[in-house]
């Protein structure tokens, strides 16, 4: 069967348009994060909540990533909040950002992200990355192996194999050439049957130079995760558009990165945010993962000089204050990097003020305002986790 022809599906399933003044299309990653004295419930009816402002603001696409062992994200099963938030939606891109492909069999993913699809035609993204998404036990847990390298090193061809499911396009004589990931296209190949023409589009994901130019090499759209990876932007995002070639899905190269944003009414209690999520980042990189610290408790904290340079160095990466100082550090981002779209993800221990950044922000840009739900409309009503 011949792969489908997806550069009709190009505008408005990877590049977009830029909403009200802003330079390029913001978009949100949402970790999901759980905040001290709250319960992943709260957090998923946050996210519900975020989704459905994200989409009546003009937010481009939303996005969640897949982690392991963090007490303080419940974005374990993307595929599951996903369906979750496009039964709460109806415009907004939807997608992973990404899943942790080595963590799985590449046929169950094209299974999730096929029925995804059949949830919300035309909306679903299917970002990739190859790094665990977690420590190394945990990976090991998930894999049910501890080479853990190997899964890295056969992301390519993890890639290719997924493409093909997605595609159903396995060559003939190939052992997967009678397994069909559905929904998917070989139902359109039987007897009565119809075929939606939409399939995920796939990103690569990354934080240094080998998804990088992988997808250029692909012609794959690529998303880099400058929130944590900053010191690493430019020169990956470089390396994506010199070994770009043009392919049936993309014919120039569309790059978007992950952007730490926090915007406040009040400048200081923006920086008290920060550093609680500063915190709650030196307990896991130091192997002490738990809920997102409140701001009384990072204020209360004794900093070590090492703890000290690491909170300065990942703070110095977060662009955060008023929206006004936000829209300036996230343009003066865009003009430096040169990204076609940023994503921006908000971590802060209060779910509300993270919406409240998400307007401070479509606001700054005047993005168009918020709908009003209709009578019957089954976005109405108060989100269920």
């Amino acid at each position: 069967m011949a792969a489908p022809d997806h550069t009709t599906s190009e505008p408005d399933e990877i590049r977009a348009e830029a909403k009200g003044t802003a330079q390029v299309p913001l978009s949100v990653l949402d970790l999901v994060t759980v905040g001290a004295g709250r319960t992943a419930t709260d957090a998923l009816r946050t996210s519900v909540k975020l989704s459905r402002l994200a989409e009546d603001r003009g937010f481009h696409r939303y996005w969640v990533a897949e982690h392991h062992s963090m007490p303080g994200v419940a974005s374990t099963s993307p595929a599951v909040i996903l369906a979750h938030l496009a039964a709460h939606t109806t415009r907004i891109r939807l997608g992973s950002g990404g899943v942790m492909l080595p963590n799985h069999a590449p046929l169950v993913i094209a299974e999730q992200f096929g029925t995804l699809e059949a949830m919300a035609p035309g909306r679903i993204d299917l970002g990739l990355g190859r790094a665990p998404g977690t420590d190394g036990a945990t990976a090991a847990a998930l894999r049910r192996t501890d080479r853990l390298n190997e899964g890295a090193d056969d992301f390519p061809e993890q890639l290719a194999e997924l493409t093909r499911f997605l595609d159903d396009d396995f060559p003939p004589g190939h052992r997967y050439a009678r397994i069909h990931a559905v929904p998917g296209p070989i139902q359109a190949t039987s007897p009565g049957g119809v075929q939606s023409p939409h399939r995920p589009p796939i990103w690569l994901l990354g934080s240094s130079g080998f998804s990088a130019r992988l997808a250029g090499t692909l012609g794959l759209p690529f998303a880099f995760a400058h929130h944590f990876s900053a010191q690493n932007t430019v020169p990956a995002l470089d390396l994506y558009r010199e070994s770009f070639r043009p392919s049936a899905v993309l014919d120039s190269p569309y790059a978007l990165i992950g952007v730490s944003a926090l915007a406040t009414d009040d400048e200081k209690e923006a920086r008290r945010q920060i550093m609680a999520a500063a915190l709650n980042m030196v307990r896991l990189r130091t192997g002490r993962p738990g809920l997102v610290p409140t701001p009384e408790e990072a204020e209360a904290y004794e900093f070590s000089p090492m703890e000290r340079e690491f909170v300065d160095s990942w703070n110095s990466n977060v662009i955060h204050g008023t929206a006004d100082e936000v829209r300036s550090g996230l343009d003066d981002l865009q003009k430096r990097t040169g990204a076609d779209e940023l994503m921006l993800t908000a971590v802060a221990h209060n779910g509300d003020l993270r919406l409240r950044s998400y307007e401070l922000i479509a606001d700054a840009y005047q993005f168009p305002t918020a709908d009003k739900p209709q009578p019957g409309n089954p976005r109405s009503g108060e989100p269920q986790a």
